[in-house]
């Protein structure tokens, strides 16, 4: 035999006949791969500005009349407990939160100067922003079927 076919045959250890190596690996029908990408927007300035109210009309009215269901519904958004809200002090750390989250420009002493002096304003901007940044784009980049 020659050298290529040494690899795939082991000697005996008689050291008279050559013996073949068991199968590590079967033949399989083949191998599905999927690759999936999710973007999401991160970065800049907030989507829309403090006094851009009227872009959500349903915001705007839940934040004019009863800005504590509009809290209830941010902290549900957020992926906290609904009882957050209920908590002193805790809409500035969503708003830090979410400026974290998706890295937002602004600073700790904006957020507190927004939250306290436009409490409102700042619920119905946090909710946009929540919503615009949370639609996720999933493509299926490709998929291949590999046969051994």
């Amino acid at each position: 035999m020659d050298g290529s076919d040494e690899k795939d045959i082991e000697e005996n250890p008689t050291g008279s006949e050559k013996m073949e190596l068991p199968v590590v690996t079967q033949p399989g029908l083949g191998v599905t791969t999927t690759t999936v990408t999710t973007i999401t927007q991160t970065g800049g300035d907030w989507s829309t500005g403090l006094f851009g109210v009227c872009s959500d009309t349903s915001t705007c009215l839940m934040g004019a009349f009863v800005p504590c269901c509009l809290d209830l519904s941010l902290a549900h958004q957020y992926g906290e407990c609904m009882c957050l809200p209920l908590l002193p002090g805790s809409t500035f750390a969503m708003r830090v939160g979410i400026r974290e989250r998706f890295k937002i420009r602004g600073s700790v002493c904006e957020d507190w100067t927004t939250v306290y002096c436009c409490y409102p304003l700042a619920l119905c901007q946090m909710i946009r922003e929540m919503k615009k940044r949370l639609k996720t784009q999933i493509y299926t980049v490709s998929t291949a079927l590999e046969s051994s």
